[in-house]
């Protein structure tokens, strides 16, 4: 039996990533899914590759978010479990964004997750109860040099998720978020495509490698099945470690341990 057998899930973000990587495991776990995403050719796809739901939905859009949920609750029997993964980023320095790119990273990424937690509590209070596992970054702990609105943005969906946690534990709904580090997605691909890029960035990863879209997806999988029964309002940070190192002491350090 699988970790999420019988359990009915909403993955936004769903056509590719982190969030198709999410839906695919979801499934291999038992449950039934519905891949949401503005990219309707990218989320038949993955809904066809793993015998989903294919739903189209703008996050920005609190009306569009709010039927595509009921559509999917319709659609699966019910909602247990929501996955706010829909995001965009950006990257230049601070005082160069403009305020419509500033708009359009807060209204994906912060925006689009208020517009999920709100679809999703009315769905999962119908249900007794059930998981939101939304999907923020490292960048929203230790802001990252050129991604300020962004690292913003995401700070805020940390806060969020913690505030849904403590609104809605009584109602029996769990809310936690996963906060990914540096993971190989289309996104990031130019990074190895450009020799002499990644090596660097994995050299000072305590764990040596860059991350996965699969290793996102198992910690939320996790979060969402009942092997985190008693966890909510938690912030886990999948990240090979790479926020831990210390770039004020740690050369010094290597030279004193001599390593």
């Amino acid at each position: 039996m699988g970790l999420l057998e019988g359990q009915r899930a909403v993955v936004t973000g769903g056509a590719s990533g982190i969030g198709a990587a999410t839906a695919r495991l979801m499934v291999a776990e038992g449950a039934s899914v519905a891949v949401v995403d503005r990219d309707q050719s990218g989320a038949e796809a993955v809904a066809a590759e793993i015998g989903g739901l294919a739903l189209v939905a703008d996050v920005r859009d609190p009306d569009a978010v709010t039927a595509t949920f009921e559509q999917a609750a319709s659609a699966l029997g019910g909602l247990s479990i929501v996955c706010n993964n829909a995001g965009i980023g950006s990257i230049k320095p601070l005082h160069t964004y403009s305020p419509d790119e500033v708009d359009l990273l807060f209204d994906v990424n912060l925006k689009g997750t208020f517009n999920g937690l709100r679809a999703a509590v009315p769905l999962l209070r119908a249900e007794g109860g059930g998981s939101i596992v939304n999907v923020a970054s490292v960048s929203g702990l230790r802001p990252t040099r050129g991604e300020a609105p962004y690292a913003a943005a995401k700070a805020g969906v940390i806060a969020l998720t913690m505030s849904a946690a403590l609104e809605y534990g009584p109602d029996g709904i769990r809310a936690n978020v996963v906060s990914p580090g540096f993971i190989r997605t289309a996104l990031t691909e130019f990074t190895w495509t450009n020799p002499g890029w990644i090596e660097p960035l994995e050299a000072v990863t305590p764990l040596q490698r860059a991350g996965t879209a699969e290793d996102v997806a198992d910690a939320i999988v996790f979060l969402a099945s009942d092997r985190a029964r008693y966890v909510t309002g938690h912030n886990l940070v999948v990240d090979g470690g790479s926020v831990l190192p210390s770039a004020q002491v740690d050369h010094l350090l290597r030279d004193l341990l001599g390593g």
